[in-house]
């Protein structure tokens, strides 16, 4: 007999990781960002905070996303003023990414607003260290 819905930790993530995102959108809405652009852009800011100037697959590989998707969701963030791409000077096929005053001022904000709907969102968990030991363990991959 299958697990009922709600003993199925995978519908229980499913349906939880739906009401987070639409929580995320409705934070980073009034700033003009989707989930990906400020994922992509907090992730360049902090990056380049800690002296790392990295190119669109570090990037990528940095926040989780495909290379492709990445390069989608940075020329939007371009167009927006709040990054450029540049290509580097020891590898012509490779973008290196800097982002703007404009971009880090909006990644703060965004920052600061997410951290703000997450401590809203996940205020009712009971054992929020045993939560973030779980989730760190899964996001990480390792099933053992």
């Amino acid at each position: 007999m299958p697990l009922a819905p709600d003993d199925s930790p995978g519908f229980l993530l499913w349906h939880t990781t739906l009401r987070w995102q639409r929580t995320m959108a409705a934070t980073l809405g009034p700033l003009d960002l989707t989930h990906p652009q400020f994922v992509l852009l907090a992730s360049l800011w902090w990056l380049e905070g800690q002296d790392v100037r990295p190119n669109q697959l570090t990037l990528a590989n940095h926040a989780g996303m495909d290379v492709k998707t990445a390069s989608q969701v940075l020329r939007r963030l371009e167009a927006k003023s709040l990054l450029v791409r540049a290509t580097d000077p020891t590898d012509t096929r490779a973008k290196l990414l800097h982002i703007t005053d404009t971009g880090a001022r909006l990644a703060a904000e965004a920052i600061e607003a997410v951290e703000a709907a997450d401590t809203t969102f996940f205020a009712t968990t009971p054992d929020r260290p045993a939560l973030l030991a779980a989730l760190r363990h899964l996001s990480t991959g390792n099933d053992a």
